[in-house]
């Protein structure tokens, strides 16, 4: 008997998860972008040749940008993947993920 020949459909990926952030995705991508062209500018300013406080205020601004990413990122997050959880063991260990994440925000210099 001959084989079978058909190929077989594709099979589907799993539906990407919804993330705390995924209704601001758009707004995110933004930032990160400003932020990138920001570190960027850090690099010409390097090159340049340019004042040393000159650079260290353009890197205060990109701290600020990244910690307001950071803030929206937790603040969808605790929204969406610790409070939105029914589970009470899995709701726990994402609290516990939270805060080390939290941590080694205030942690950072």
């Amino acid at each position: 008997m001959p084989r079978d020949t058909t190929p077989a459909p594709p099979r589907r990926a799993n539906p990407r998860p919804t993330r705390g952030y995924t209704a601001t995705k758009d707004q995110l991508a933004e930032r990160l972008t400003k932020i990138e062209g920001q570190v960027r500018g850090i690099q010409r300013m390097v090159d340049d040749d340019r004042y040393c406080i000159d650079i260290l205020t353009q890197i205060s601004a990109i701290q600020a940008a990244l910690d307001q990413v950071a803030l929206g990122l937790l603040d969808g997050h605790a929204r969406t993947c610790v409070i939105g959880v029914e589970d009470a063991e899995l709701q726990a260990d994402r609290t516990q993920e939270l805060m080390a994440a939290v941590g080694r925000l205030m942690r950072r210099g």
